[in-house]
Parts: C-alpha cells; sequence; structure tokens
C-alpha cells in the first residue's frame, strides 16, 4: 500500500480546520487537501517541517509506511 497520511487524524487531535492549518503554513487549501487525502506524490521538507511545527508534531505522527500489498 506504501505511504499513509494521517495528517486528519493530527488536525483533530489539535482540534484545528484544515482552513486554518492551510493559512498557517502558507498553502493553499486544494494543496492541502491532496496532501490530506494521500493523492499527493511528494512532500517538500519545509512543508512536513512548517505542518510539524504548527500541530506541535512529529513526521511520524503524520506519515506511516504500510507493506500491506492488494491482490
Amino acid at each position: 500500500m506504501g505511504i499513509i497520511v494521517n495528517l486528519d487524524v493530527m488536525l483533530a487531535k489539535r482540534k484545528m480546520s484544515s482552513g486554518e492549518l492551510a493559512s498557517r503554513i502558507g498553502l493553499t487549501q486544494a494543496n492541502l487537501s491532496v496532501l490530506k487525502t494521500g493523492k499527493a506524490k511528494a512532500i517538500r521538507f519545509s512543508t512536513l517541517s512548517a505542518i510539524c511545527k504548527e500541530l506541535d508534531c512529529q513526521p511520524g505522527d503524520i506519515l506511516e509506511y504500510s507493506d500491506d500489498e492488494v491482490e
């Protein structure tokens, strides 16, 4: 399956909307939505760092690897 994005989980834990996070880190809501849904092909370290700073978390709280294969 690959990389799983748990950004929505962290947003809920911090009681923050995606719009608020997007404005705080200087990202459009559309780009944040692409990241939240796991459709992003890449993420810049500067963006990941900004997200972690605003949500007071570690990259591993947002990104997780799963080796499950779909048959």
